[in-house]
């Protein structure tokens, strides 16, 4: 048995993993202007950041269609795949679950399972090398998903934003919601968890907020698995790594990503988070 694991690229997961761990990312559509691009192949984060705040709408994300997830599919069927697993993100804030499952109708030749992965970034990214470090140690299909419906009501990611600007943009805040937290320098702090988002308190600095996103990780217990994730703000990084890392399971040195357009779009530069999976 063969089995492949397929996730999309809002799960942020680096490149490097991805292929260590066999995973197959089907890239999204970033839309600027008029203008569509394929996450990480048309497309750098870094270059969606340095330019985000001279855009003059807001830049805007896409599902592929199920075209594309079957051809996917059908590629790793012709590489050997007796199995595929599809992890994606949230299906209550994506329209990518429902491709990849309209994809997988078209497929009659061999199982491919559909899971919703009901979180987004690097929530979505621990599942999908979860499922594929059990695929490379030979665990059966119905193992896998059994161990990711185990896995996701334990599955977090926590964020603090800079300012409250893109959320206004993208109209996510009100002009008045907008107004106050301006004038009061507030700092939003957001938890994604079982396909929701939801906000936290909110504090008037950063330093502040990153220690009440401590407190909630802290509140989880030990930790199975965790990453930070963060939009352009490398020194703000190094910070939170630094009040973080004694969470972090034994002897893991904490990986960070830069978010996927499909969040930055709205949280805008100078983010700062974490996901994780608490120990079961």
């Amino acid at each position: 048995m063969t089995i492949r694991i397929v996730t999309d690229s809002t799960s942020d997961v680096p490149p490097a993993l991805a292929a260590e761990y066999g995973l197959h990312i089907i890239p999204s559509y970033v839309n600027i202007g008029e203008n569509s691009y394929l996450d990480l192949v048309d497309l750098s984060r870094a270059e969606f950041y340095e330019k985000l705040p001279t855009y003059a709408r807001v830049p805007t994300t896409a599902a592929p269609a199920a075209g594309v997830f079957a051809e996917c599919y059908r590629r790793l069927i012709n590489e050997g795949a007796t199995t595929i697993i599809s992890i994606h993100v949230a299906g209550t804030l994506s329209a990518m679950w429902n491709m990849a499952r309209l994809g997988a109708e078209e497929i009659g030749e061999i199982p491919v399972h559909v899971f919703d992965s009901r979180q987004v970034s690097m929530g979505l990214g621990l599942l999908a090398l979860l499922a594929g470090r059990a695929a490379a140690e030979g665990q059966s299909a119905e193992a896998i998903l059994q161990s990711l419906e185990n896995a996701v009501p334990r599955t977090h990611v926590f964020a603090t934003l800079d300012t409250l600007e893109y959320l206004r943009r993208s109209g996510r805040v009100s002009r008045t919601e907008f107004s106050l937290g301006t004038l009061l320098r507030i700092k939003p702090m957001l938890h994604v968890y079982e396909g929701e988002v939801l906000s936290l308190e909110r504090v008037r600095t950063r330093r502040r907020a990153l220690a009440q996103l401590r407190e909630h990780v802290v509140a989880l217990g030990p930790l199975q698995d965790a990453a930070l994730v963060y939009t352009q703000d490398l020194d703000g990084l190094a910070e939170w790594r630094e009040m973080v890392r004694p969470l972090f399971p034994a002897g893991k040195e904490p990986i960070a990503v830069e978010v996927t357009p499909a969040i930055g779009a709205h949280v805008g530069p100078g983010g700062l988070g974490i996901a994780c999976i608490a120990a079961a």
